[in-house]
């Protein structure tokens, strides 16, 4: 946390819940969303978040960043020049240029692919997945999956929010889960 100081408005994550909006009804009837716009409208909060996200992580052994089109790369991105790693990002197929490692996955509404570079990773190579929420863990687990794919190893997987409620975590397991926000209900 080197940008931040003591009168720094944003000192924890619990100061960073102030930034987050609640919308019902969103985007169906009886759904609350919890927007990050909000956050990512001001740079203390948002600097703050990538801060607390790296302090987690400082002094682990973690090779590279990794994140899922395209909200994952707003917090991926800043991490990896904070952690001073490289980034690697993951996307839906066929919008990577070169070849590629692929994985299908089950959605609760169908089936989605993600891709990611062939060398963008190599065996031995800890990688830390990021996200901006954690809701149901299907997508990240299959980012997880992609990337054990290489022979590299997953050194955790970071959330803004999370949304503990829909059991994102337990769908993770065994992966380490670190998220700046939980959210009951």
């Amino acid at each position: 946390m080197a940008h931040m100081h003591p009168t720094h408005p944003v000192q924890s994550a619990a100061d960073l819940i102030k930034f987050i909006r609640d919308i019902p009804d969103f985007p169906k009837p009886g759904i609350l969303f919890r927007d990050i716009t909000p956050l990512l409208g001001s740079p203390l909060a948002f600097r703050a978040s990538v801060d607390l996200m790296a302090l987690h992580y400082h002094g682990q052994q973690i090779d590279a960043v990794a994140a899922a089109e395209a909200r994952g790369f707003i917090f991926a991105a800043p991490l990896a020049v904070e952690l001073g790693i490289g980034f690697v990002p993951i996307r839906k197929r066929g919008k990577l240029p070169f070849k590629v490692h692929s994985l299908r996955y089950e959605l609760e509404y169908g089936n989605d692919t993600v891709e990611m570079h062939r060398d963008a990773l190599s065996p031995g190579h800890r990688v830390l997945l990021v996200d901006d929420l954690l809701a149901t863990g299907g997508t990240m687990k299959a980012c997880c999956e992609l990337v054990e794919q290489t022979g590299a190893t997953i050194a955790g997987c970071c959330f803004l929010v999370e949304l503990a409620f829909l059991g994102g975590r337990a769908k993770l397991a065994p992966y380490e889960v670190f998220s700046l926000i939980s959210y009951d209900g």
